[in-house]
């Protein structure tokens, strides 16, 4: 990397763009399509009654849902002059650098959001490292702070979002002589409140933990239920029917111990509760939203079975 190349990369830190304005309001809709899909069951977001009893006194936007109210959408980057995050963005691309994948965000907020606050945004530049060699290649670490505020001037909370810009096919490969023996599946961190749901897993049963006080049942497993309160738990046996609330299909970055593309399934077990996990049986392309599945076993290694999902066949 030249240093001149470089010297024109941090011309770009503390530049800032004008201020985005968000299409709508803080509005309910919004909330409660986010909160149905997360599997937020928190009253303050959706009942009236509840909220009004609340420290808040009335319904409040989830936290983490702040960028979603000044979020651009779907329209194409344009290609330079919008913002200097966008001439950056295109200037790495001209450079070779056009790849690119989120690393990390941290969020600050400074109040909750109500129904009807309409919110702005202006992003600034806040680093760039020098280019960095990865696994996925050569490239360059993208900080930008994004300030939240209503229209009126008062701040609701920060942002910082970092990205990976790097040059395809610039990573680091195995040696092509001989193939590396595959690795085994990532280990899942085990403890005492989940143990007993991978140790099912090795029987193949598909275990729900329930409340022991209440009997609600939860999914994945933790110690104490966000009904009423207790830290009695059971389980139960799910029948292993259900349907895709939602799936993704993964092709990049891939992990040598998966298959690609690799479909991902959100299911909606017919028990009421969801869990993630691989879709199998059919092409990726052929998975649809509320395609009923069955539970199919699968004995990655003798320490790991977990439930992977199949389409139901007539």
């Amino acid at each position: 990397m030249s240093s001149e190349f470089y010297d024109r990369l941090q011309g770009y830190v503390g530049s800032s763009s004008e201020y985005q304005i968000g299409h709508d309001e803080v509005n309910q809709p919004m909330i409660r399509h986010w909160v149905e899909a997360m599997g937020d069951e928190n009253p303050v977001y959706v009942d009236p009654e509840a909220a009004a009893k609340s420290v808040h006194g009335e319904r409040i936007a989830p936290p983490v849902m702040l960028q979603a109210w000044v979020m651009r959408g779907f329209k194409p980057r344009p290609t330079v002059g919008a913002s200097p995050t966008d001439d950056l963005m295109s200037f790495l691309d001209a450079a070779g650098f056009s790849s690119v994948v989120a690393t990390n965000c941290e969020q600050e907020y400074s109040r909750m959001l109500h129904l009807g606050d309409h919110l702005r945004c202006r992003s600034v530049v806040d680093s760039i490292s020098e280019e960095k060699q990865t696994a996925l290649g050569q490239g360059h670490f993208i900080t930008t702070r994004l300030e939240y505020e209503t229209l009126e001037g008062e701040p609701v909370g920060k942002m910082l979002f970092r990205i990976f810009k790097f040059k395809p096919g610039t990573g680091r490969s195995a040696p092509a002589e001989a193939p590396a023996e595959r690795p085994l599946r990532p280990r899942p961190g085990l403890n005492q409140d989940n143990k007993f749901w991978f140790d099912a897993a090795k029987e193949h049963r598909l275990l729900i933990q329930s409340c022991g006080n209440c009997g609600v049942l939860r999914h994945p497993p933790r110690p104490r239920c966000d009904k009423c309160g207790s830290y009695e738990h059971d389980a139960v046996e799910a029948s292993g029917k259900g349907t895709i609330y939602s799936f993704v299909v993964v092709h990049y970055p891939q992990i040598p111990a998966f298959d690609y593309p690799l479909p991902i399934g959100l299911i909606e077990l017919e028990e009421g509760t969801r869990l993630v996990a691989d879709l199998v049986g059919a092409e990726a392309g052929d998975f649809t939203i509320g395609m009923p599945v069955t539970v199919e076993w699968q004995d990655h290694d003798p320490g790991l079975s977990l439930p992977a999902f199949k389409p139901v066949t007539s």
